[in-house]
């Protein structure tokens, strides 16, 4: 009777000692890694670029040059600009409003772009030196002469396609 009796007292905790148990060995057991969540991505090395290739923050908006300028090819809005002559622009140079140059949010800086005006079919071969334009819903500023000889007079739908890819980009 005695054998009996804790047989039914281990019969009727034994489902509360294997809960014990299990508890007890998940809290040894370690959490598997998390994913990285996107704001934990891994940020690209900026460590070897210029200063002007680096992020950049303009109107508390903060810019990320591209590591790599290879296949880039975009459609948007183009505007010039001309009042800023003698002003440096982003690489150190002296702007010139009728010189064959632009400015580009990301592209890294210098670039070689064909800029094709898509209402005329005109297009130019500029260098960006520059950062810009500032503004939403523009994707390349023109110095006044590269916009001239492609007919854009105020803001123009252009598609802008590198030219070099040049073995400082990765």
């Amino acid at each position: 009777m005695f054998n009996h009796l804790n047989y039914d007292m281990a019969s009727k905790y034994l489902p509360l000692r294997l809960l014990a148990s299990i508890v007890l060995l998940a809290g040894c057991a370690s959490e598997p890694p998390l994913p990285p969540s996107d704001s934990q991505a891994q940020m690209p090395s900026y460590r070897d670029q210029a200063l002007y290739n680096q992020p950049y923050t303009v109107k508390g908006k903060t810019y990320f040059p591209l590591l790599s300028r290879d296949g880039y090819r975009e459609v948007g809005l183009a505007s010039w600009y001309g009042a800023e002559s003698g002003e440096r622009t982003a690489n150190g140079n002296r702007f010139k409003p009728n010189g064959l140059t632009a400015a580009h949010k990301t592209l890294p800086i210098p670039s070689k772009v064909r800029v094709t005006n898509l209402a005329n079919g005109r297009h130019i071969d500029v260098t960006v030196n520059d950062r810009g334009p500032f503004v939403a819903d523009r994707l390349i500023d023109l110095s006044h002469g590269a916009a001239k000889r492609i007919g854009v007079n105020g803001l123009a739908q252009v598609s802008v396609e590198i030219l070099d890819a040049s073995p400082g980009s990765r």
